[in-house]
């Protein structure tokens, strides 16, 4: 651990508290910009499952942006692929689930963004390594929700600052509404259970069920599903979700 805070002595990092809503907004504002003041730029975004990892790559590649994903549920083929291209490469976004948090080096990574809360302190310490390193130097963003600001507390040993909201340019809500609707609803509601189940395994979170629930509504109005996808009844019940209001149950 020694080691790893060593080499991110050099990594500036910021964090962002904005509503969970604005979150798709601000990550394509500062992806863009990013790329005007980086002409080399090379980033990762990290995302909290594989399914909300695919939908955000999506969601960028419909912004035509030049979008590479990797989670879990892709072929070990395909993965080896996207890391090899992504090595190799300069001007290119990586969208990833933590299965390119350990083990796998890129360089020249110029910055990273995650999204949402890590699992752990641990978690957000290797994510940020993959910048800052053989010397250089990197830039890391978390973006945080006004709930999820407690996190704060398990790295406040470390030279995080937080960062102003920058202006979004009111036309971005419509483009991003609009890039939002091409993506098939079947993705959308995979990245809603994915989304639940994360934050109801977080003990912070998961333990207050209405609060829970009223947030992954807020998620789903986010990426532009008209009302939450319904559990079976065992799985609501598997995650103590079956009696709490605003959670769907399938008949």
């Amino acid at each position: 651990m020694f080691m790893k805070a060593f080499c991110l002595s050099q990594v500036l990092q910021l964090y962002l508290v904005a509503p969970h809503e604005l979150h798709f907004q601000m990550v394509y504002h500062l992806l863009k910009e990013h790329i005007m003041r980086d002409i080399d730029y090379k980033v990762i975004v990290f995302c909290s499952t594989a399914m909300v990892t695919s939908l955000v790559f999506q969601y960028l590649r419909e912004l035509k942006m030049n979008v590479r994903e990797m989670h879990s549920k892709k072929p070990q083929l395909y993965r080896t692929r996207v890391s090899d291209e992504f090595r190799e490469s300069k001007r290119l976004i990586l969208v990833t689930s933590d299965v390119s948090a350990r083990g796998i080096n890129y360089p020249d990574v110029t910055l990273v963004i995650q999204v949402g809360i890590p699992s752990d302190r641990e978690q957000y310490i290797h994510r940020l390594g993959q910048t800052g390193r053989q010397g250089k130097d990197g830039k890391g963003i978390l973006l945080l929700a006004p709930w999820e600001e407690y996190f704060l507390d398990e790295i406040k040993d470390l030279p995080i600052k937080k960062a102003p909201l920058p202006e979004l340019n009111p036309d971005l809500k419509l483009k991003i509404e609009e890039s939002m609707g091409k993506i098939d609803i079947s993705v959308k509601e995979a990245a809603y259970y994915a989304w639940l189940g994360y934050y109801n395994s977080i003990r912070e979170i998961g333990r207050d069920k209405t609060t829970l629930a009223e947030l992954a509504n807020g998620f789903c109005a986010s990426i532009g599903l008209q009302e939450p996808p319904s559990l079976f009844r065992k799985t609501a019940v598997k995650m103590g979700l079956r009696h709490v209001p605003g959670i769907r149950i399938r008949q």
